[in-house]
């Protein structure tokens, strides 16, 4: 197994050490294990600014992976949070500053809003809003590139209170993934939804997946986003079975930001 999204006490909303996380990744003999914990310039929350104490995480990055070199693979990465503007160039300059073997890149925000914000869906329909945060998503990847995947690309499911008929916005969603494959990069299979009871929903919706699928995507990891060792590669048997289903046949890892693909 390979668990390609998690997070440590470095982002603000893990307690977790990564001692902590590591052992149980050990216990469940994960094979890889991807610490992706939280950068997001610009996060409009005063609570949850999401500013990663980037000294002490690139060294805690290097220590861990040399600690438990022989027990298991520690990839180096990290989720960067997306936003327009000048959020880009921070996103950017710290990819930059550190070798990473792996960087999420994820929309946690729109519109200066926090997308698990009631605010964000109280001023428009539910389509208008879906509308706003895809264009938001392809207009930020048509300038953004320094990224590995994009993290939970449907990720407005997991908040909106009424989810829109697919068909409404999925030419949008086409052409995001058109360019995700075009410039090489990939996507996630997020498992959190089984821990936020959103299924049969999943972490991108079906419809992305097929689509995704049907145009050639192949970079494709898995990942728990995991903020806990008891939520560790949680959903991941029933999930392979589910890719399995849907025509996939290898899951994605990274080293020094190349992908490899591992059957699944």
């Amino acid at each position: 197994m390979f668990d390609y999204h998690t997070h440590t006490n470095f982002s603000d909303d893990s307690t977790a050490s990564p001692e902590s996380m590591i052992e149980r990744a050990i216990e469940l003999k994960i094979k890889e294990y991807a610490i992706t914990d939280h950068f997001d310039p610009d996060y409009p929350s005063e609570q949850y600014p999401f500013l990663l104490d980037l000294v002490n995480y690139h060294k805690m990055l290097i220590d861990i992976k040399k600690k438990y070199s022989e027990k298991i693979k520690i990839i180096k990465g990290i989720e960067m949070g997306i936003q327009p503007g000048k959020t880009m160039d921070k996103c950017n300059f710290e990819v930059d500053s550190f070798h990473y073997d792996f960087v999420i890149g994820s929309f946690h925000a729109c519109s200066g809003m926090e997308i698990d914000s009631p605010e964000f869906y109280e001023s428009e329909s539910p389509l208008k809003t879906y509308l706003i945060f895809y264009e938001n998503m392809y207009e930020c990847l048509k300038s953004y590139k320094n990224y590995d995947v994009l993290g939970h690309f449907s990720i407005i499911d997991r908040y909106a209170p009424k989810i829109p008929d697919f068909k409404e916005y999925a030419e949008l969603v086409s052409e995001i993934l058109k360019m995700i494959i075009s410039d090489g990069k990939g996507i996630e299979l997020n498992t959190s939804s089984f821990r936020y009871n959103m299924m049969p929903t999943t972490l991108p919706r079906k419809e992305i997946l097929e689509m995704y699928r049907d145009y050639g995507g192949r970079v494709l990891t898995m990942g728990s986003d995991a903020h806990k060792p008891e939520h560790i590669s949680y959903g991941f048997k029933e999930m392979r079975n589910y890719l399995t289903s849907l025509g996939f046949d290898s899951i994605t890892t990274f080293e020094n930001r190349k992908p490899s693909q591992n059957k699944l």
